[in-house]
Order: structure tokens, then sequence, then C-alpha cells
């Protein structure tokens, strides 16, 4: 199928892409998942091609990695040059001076007029286990809540942390202890009949409650949330939730820490999903984007707690490594060159003004949400039961493949349909994309209407 940007000339997979799937089913445990069944040969911008030649609108954006685009001509600069000067020193051997800039200028961006201090790791989840880590060695507590279809990571501690059982969780326990999941707001999933302003009275007494009822706040570290559940949906909460949250945490002595791994840099409309909420966070977890592609995770936090750890006690071979920190601050130029924060808030209303009118059209479609560039479509069985669909969402995904369109689903139940184009996305290929859905879905719901 061919369009102007979009062009697949084989199947997929195609010939190419068949073979390395052989060697990767004889070589690879099937445990490493994949999206599509076809390897990439290059990517620019918002587009992939792979093995095959066929090329693909890239609205995943791995994972909401590559905010900036694909092989931005800065970061590809910026990377070649320090290949060019040394790969990797380890910085717990001999220091080098990327790593000090890009700590400064993250102390710089993030919420707050306090002084901070800034590590760097290779993953989200490190960034969340040191954040885990720091927030127990300051507060001398061991718990640490997190909330109800949360993400955080596969490791053992933020597996423990995350709530979706399959695939993340199933079999591979038991888990770290100490955790504990309290509940987070969901508007579309409210109790029937009452109001927006009744449910955020209620889901924070459900807070207070789950204090009393499940950990002592006096126990508690730290709260983790993400600011913008990820996986869990592109759930977005309401500003009263999350102050409220803060507020219970700051009475207690707990630390709030905003997962910022798949929300920062631009994503919702601004650097970080947390100033929306007019809440400046205790520590602050970053990843994803801050590399545009090349592994490279933060943990941001107020320096008093930051310095709660003594010399030895934090780090890793690769953390931070110089070609992350290059690729980092190549990063943050374009984002303040090119006014990102813009960008992305331009791309999410166009985005929801498409989803807005495919729910007009289909009665299947329970919710449109979203901030900035992070949107999402919620699918149901019918509007008034709102049982999870995902069988539509499984067979929009992969219509929308065989169109050359790389999307995503997510949600507890996978009935949801999420996008993370890169914010470099230009307008043509953002409305190609979005035609690609609208055409997809139509094919899934007249296929599950005929099966």
């Amino acid at each position: 199928m061919s369009y102007k940007f979009a062009n697949v000339k084989t199947p997929v997979p195609g010939p190419k892409a068949q073979e390395l799937l052989n060697r990767r089913q004889q070589y690879v445990p099937k445990g490493v998942s994949y999206g599509i069944p076809t390897f990439v040969e290059r990517a620019e911008g918002a587009l992939l091609t792979d093995v095959d030649g066929n090329t693909f609108i890239d609205f995943a954006g791995a994972i909401g990695t590559i905010n900036v685009g694909h092989c931005a001509p800065e970061v590809v600069e910026a990377l070649h040059d320090q290949v060019d000067k040394y790969i990797h020193t380890g910085f717990n051997v001999m220091m080098y001076d990327s790593y000090i800039e890009l700590a400064e200028r993250l102390a710089k961006l993030a919420p707050g007029d306090h002084d901070k201090q800034v590590m760097f790791l290779n993953s989200g989840a490190e960034a969340v286990e040191n954040a885990v880590k720091i927030a127990r060695k300051y507060t001398k507590r061991p718990a640490v809540i997190v909330f109800s279809r949360g993400f955080h990571g596969r490791t053992l501690l933020t597996m423990s942390m995350t709530s979706k059982v399959k695939p993340y969780k199933y079999e591979f326990g038991p888990f770290a202890s100490e955790i504990y999941k309290a509940p987070y707001h969901y508007s579309y999933r409210r109790p029937e009949g009452m109001t927006e302003e009744d449910y955020d009275t209620y889901i924070l007494d459900e807070f207070k409650t789950f204090l009393k009822g499940d950990v002592a706040p006096e126990m508690v570290a730290a709260v983790v949330m993400e600011p913008v559940q990820g996986e869990g949906g592109f759930v977005v909460p309401s500003q009263k939730f999350v102050q409220g949250v803060a507020k219970i945490c700051k009475e207690h002595g707990m630390l709030f820490v905003a997962d910022e791994i798949q929300t920062g840099f631009c994503r919702t409309g601004k650097t970080f999903a947390i100033e929306h909420f007019d809440v400046v966070p205790d520590l602050m977890t970053v990843s994803k984007s801050l590399g545009a592609g090349v592994p490279i995770s933060g943990v941001i936090g107020r320096k008093e707690i930051m310095e709660a750890a003594n010399p030895g006690e934090l780090g890793g071979t690769y953390a931070g490594s110089p070609l992350g920190c290059r690729a980092a601050l190549a990063v943050l130029d374009i984002i303040e060159k090119h006014d990102l924060n813009k960008k992305s808030n331009d791309v999410g209303a166009k985005v929801m003004e498409r989803f807005a009118r495919l729910a007009e059209k289909y009665d299947i479609i329970g919710d449109v949400r979203g901030l900035g560039a992070m949107c999402a479509i919620e699918f149901v069985m019918d509007r008034a039961t709102r049982e999870p669909n995902k069988d539509v969402v499984t067979h929009l995904v992969a219509e929308a493949n065989k169109r050359g369109l790389i999307t995503l689903n997510a949600g507890l139940f996978g009935n949801v349909l999420r996008v993370l184009m890169p914010l470099v996305i230009t307008d043509e290929q953002l409305e190609e994309g979005l035609d690609i859905i609208e055409e997809s879905l139509a094919v899934a719901v007249s296929a599950l209407q005929n099966r």
C-alpha cells in the first residue's frame, strides 16, 4: 500500500525480514517481544524504512524515546564528535565535563527554585530504583507507595512497583517487599453518577484511608507517581488529585517522586508533565527522550536529599556514559531551538481533534484523552457498561502496520490506542498517519462485526 510517506511494497515480513526473523527465533528468546515482524534499516525524523524497503510513519517513537526525531542531525553530530575523542572512561574512574554540564542544565530546567543535584544512569528502571534508594537513605523509612495501573520498569524492584501482571510480572515472583499500591485518579472510570468534583474528593479520601488501612505514613519513604500514566493507558489525573497527594506527602514527611520517564522532555506540552499540576517534586526520574535513542537516565532532586548517600553508594559502570550525556545535551539544544513544547501542543491539538471526530462516529470509543502530544483513545464494548474492548485495538494496530503506520496499545486491558510520534513530525506526515488510523479502525470494526 502506498501513500505519500508510508509505502509498504512487500508483505510484512518481507523476504529479508523473514530471514532475520527466522534467525531471531533461533537465537533470541520469545520473552523479548516485538511489535511488528520486520527490521529497520534506516530512520529519519518520523519515518522508518525496513530491510525490504518498506517505509513506515512512526507513531510509537520507540515507546516515547524519540521526541526530537530519529537521527536528529544535532545528536548525530554530537555522537560523532564524542566517538572521535573517547567512548567511555567510567565517571566513577575518570570524570568528564559533559556529565557536569548536563547535570547543571537539568537542575536549572527542573521545577522549583531550590538547590538541586542530578545523577545519571542507563535506563528508566535504574532511575526509579535509585530514586527509591535515595529516598530510603534520606528518610530512614522502608515503604514505597505507587499507584494502580502504574508502570515503573521490569527489574525486580520496579517490576514489584508495576501494576500489570501479564506480561510484566507473571511467574516472576516473589517480589520486593514494602511496596504498596494506592488508587489512582481515573475520571473516565469514576463511579456512575459521580461528578468530577465529587470524584476528586472521593479519590483523595481513598488515599487517606489507604494510609490507615494499608501502610502507616510514618513508614513511607516515597510516593512514586507518573504525572500521566503511560503503560496504564495515558490516564490524565486532575490537578486537585496530584496537588492533594503532594500535600499529604509533605504533611507526613513522605517524599513525592515524579516518574517523568515517558512524560518528560515536551511530550505533554511542557518540559516536564508535573509542571501542569503546579507541584514541585522532591525527586524526579527521567530517561527515554532525554537521550534520543542513546541509553541514559537520571534522578533529579533536592540537594539535601540527593546528598544523603555516601561515596560509592550510587552509580554504575556505564551510568551517565559520555555518549549518553552528549546526546542529551544535543536534545536540550533542540528543545530550546525549535520550541518543542509549542510543537507538542500543536501536534496534540490536531490529534485530539481527529480522535474527537472518530468518537462521534464510533460508539465503541469510550474516552478520548491526552495532554500535549500524549494522546489516546480508550475502546469499550459499549458506552453504557464501559467494558474494555481489546480486540478492536489489536485489529486496528495490525491494520495500521499493513498500511505503513507503527503505533501501540496500552492500558491494563490492552484496550487503549496511544500515540507517541516524534514531535518533529511534519504536518503532512501527521495527517497521513491519522488517516491511516481512521482507515484501519473502519476495517477493524467491520472485521469484528462480520466474524
